[in-house]
């Protein structure tokens, strides 16, 4: 039987196959659909975590518990995970533990562009990397049976166009594996890591790394194929492809396990070919390791090192390397004279974050400017950033604001380092009233800690939690505030407002999204004061709410052209004949009605007053 499948499926699938009892994940592109394809069998528990650092403990504990588990992540997914992925490298697995970095080259949906093939090195744990759907499919199996095996986490990484392409997939008539559950033995020595432990722990690990490099020689993806000896190219996951389809008469060495590095097959490559050419996505990780055997290498000085590689870089590579004639290869790509126009993100039309962060701009202008009046400072351009609120960011839709015309963002870091990064402006002594913003998901995920930071401290910061009720810009999956599971089934469900209480959180307000006028008061008055403030402002996603509303629209008779409105930045609000438009098909009407709230002529409104002189 064949199926075609992405990457990310073909995962879910292998895994399924492999007997998984366990997965765990929080949602991040490109990693996000593993969990949503294992949520949809009935025989193997899934779950949301809070965070990815969670995700492995709980996986960690069901593989000591001697079930088989999936644990999957984004590439900075891995970051917060990391703790314990170190330290389950000393102590080992029970059941097989497979985790799933999911890295980003281009970053399509990211903060950073990293290399997480460097983790597998620093945990000494075994890393596979899939050059397709089909291997995605089969090495989850070998990942299983190599950490039960070894008895060590083993880390499958993917990218992003591994996890998203999709290619046929020969799923070889399996069955679900029976994978009966490996009784708990107690042994605090290996699993309990006090120093005296850890030190004896260290040496075992030390000893499985000399035995996967013995394993890796021979494992069956590590494959060499002899061709033209007078070029050979070693390539792991997609870069492989890339390389074949610019050279296929190359001989290749393709590494499916590529950690621990199988030396033996590399020197015997070498022996082989003329000219040894590493082709690989971001960090010389390859190339490195094949200098340090003393073989003359060519790689990065040709291939990038940032972004995506794709058929067309390589083939310009090799040309600037002298390995290809321009124009002597096979085409690559379609020519075409097509130059499509450049498209920023934007904010959903109806989106509860718009009106907090186009008020918070408003607000970082006019708070700057009585500053100013009031210090007999002229206002000058630029002078609002340095004395007016300062946004500190974090990671969700939101994050969007930075761009024009919004503007409403001036740092962000990483998951739930705006409340932290609020207060560090505060204790630093600047003059500038500082906001954190934070989406609801964001906040279970890691703000949690830096907000009790700051009540332990008493900053005086306000933290603005976007409470949407979604983990929406990875699709809308659960978190513990939604009271859904990753099956969509009810849940218990975490208050966000008691939750605030419960770590000390004296001052919390809540308010509605859309009450632009309600917002600039509460803002104004939690920024003044002395002590941390938390106002939650709560509005449901658009798109997952079905209300059946009218679109909102203008009427041209009142409309002056002011495009006060455009300043929304809602994508279903245009300037047309020098009067601001709105496309009825994204307007989500009352719903919303923040243009009508902003319009000093009070233009915006209902569709049925305008009537047919619209």
């Amino acid at each position: 039987m064949k199926k075609l499948l992405s990457g990310n499926e073909a995962i879910a699938l292998g895994a399924y196959y492999a007997g998984v009892m366990v997965a765990t994940a929080y949602p991040g592109t490109p990693s996000t659909e593993i969990l949503e394809s294992l949520a949809s069998y009935e025989d193997v528990y899934t779950e949301w975590s809070t965070n990815e650092k969670v995700a492995l403990e709980v996986g960690i504990g069901a593989a000591y518990a001697g079930a088989r588990t999936l644990v999957s992540m984004k590439h900075v997914g891995l970051n917060v995970a990391a703790d314990p992925f170190f330290s389950v490298s000393y102590t080992g697995v029970g059941a097989g533990l497979v985790v799933v970095s999911a890295d980003d080259p281009g970053l399509h949906s990211s903060q950073n562009e990293q290399d997480n093939r460097h983790y597998a090195r620093a945990a000494k744990v075994p890393m596979l990397e899939p050059s397709d759907s089909q291997e995605a499919y089969e090495l989850v199996s070998w990942a299983f049976r190599i950490s039960e095996q070894f008895d060590t986490p083993v880390l499958l990484r993917s990218t992003t166009r591994i996890s998203h392409s999709k290619s046929v997939v020969d799923l070889g008539g399996r069955d679900r594996e029976i994978c009966p559950i490996i009784p708990h033995v107690r042994d605090p020595q290996k699993r309990v890591l006090i120093p005296v432990h850890a030190r004896l722990r260290h040496v075992v690990v030390e000893k499985r790394l000399q035995d996967l490099a013995v394993y890796a020689e021979d494992f069956s993806y590590n494959e060499i194929v002899i061709a033209d000896t007078s070029l050979g190219f070693v390539a792991s996951g997609v870069a492989f492809q890339y390389a074949r389809e610019v050279f296929p008469e190359a001989s290749y060495l393709k590494l499916g396990m590529s950690y621990p590095f199988p030396e033996h097959l590399i020197r015997r490559f070498g022996a082989e070919v003329e000219k040894i050419v590493v082709v690989e996505e971001l960090d010389p990780f390859l190339e490195y390791a094949i200098r340090v055997l003393g073989l003359e290498v060519v790689g990065k000085k040709f291939f990038p090192s940032v972004g995506e590689l794709n058929p067309d870089i390589v083939a310009d590579g090799a040309c600037r390397a002298g390995l290809l004639i321009d124009g002597a290869g096979p085409p690559v790509s379609a020519p075409s004279d097509v130059s499509l126009p450049g498209r920023p993100p934007t904010l959903c039309a109806g989106c509860p974050h718009t009106g907090i962060l186009y008020m918070l701009r408003k607000l970082e202008f006019y708070h700057s400017l009585e500053r100013s009046e009031s210090a007999g400072i002229e206002n000058i351009p630029g002078h609002a950033k340095k004395s007016g609120l300062v946004i500190s960011g974090d990671i969700g839709c939101y994050t969007l604001s930075v761009l024009p015309p919004l503007s409403a963002m001036d740092t962000q870091t990483c998951m739930g380092a705006s409340i932290g990064g609020a207060m560090g402006f505060e204790r630093a002594g600047a003059s500038n009233k500082v906001v954190a913003v934070i989406g609801d998901s964001t906040f279970y995920h890691s703000g949690i800690t830096g907000l009790v930071n700051a009540v332990y401290n008493q900053a005086s910061i306000t933290t603005i939690i976007l409470d949407n009720g979604s983990t929406a810009m990875t699709g809308y999956q659960g978190h513990p505030g939604t009271g859904l599971s990753s099956r969509g089934k009810p849940a218990k469900t975490v208050d966000i407002v008691k939750l605030l209480e419960g770590i000390g959180v004296e001052d919390v307000h809540v308010v509605d999204a859309y009450d632009l006028s309600l917002i600039e008061t509460t803002v104004r008055e939690c920024v003044e004061r002395s002590i941390p403030s938390v106002i939650v402002a709560r509005g449901y996603c658009p798109t997952q709410v079905k209300a059946l509303v009218k679109p909102l629209m203008v009427d041209v008779e009142k409309c002056d052209g002011c495009s006060t409105c455009l300043r929304l930045g809602c994508p279903a609000m245009i300037l047309r004949d020098d009067r601001a438009w709105i496309d009825p098909f994204l307007c989500v009407g009352s719903a919303c009605g923040l243009c009508q709230q902003v319009c000093p002529q009070q233009a915006v409104v209902p569709i049925s007053e305008v009537g047919e002189r619209v």
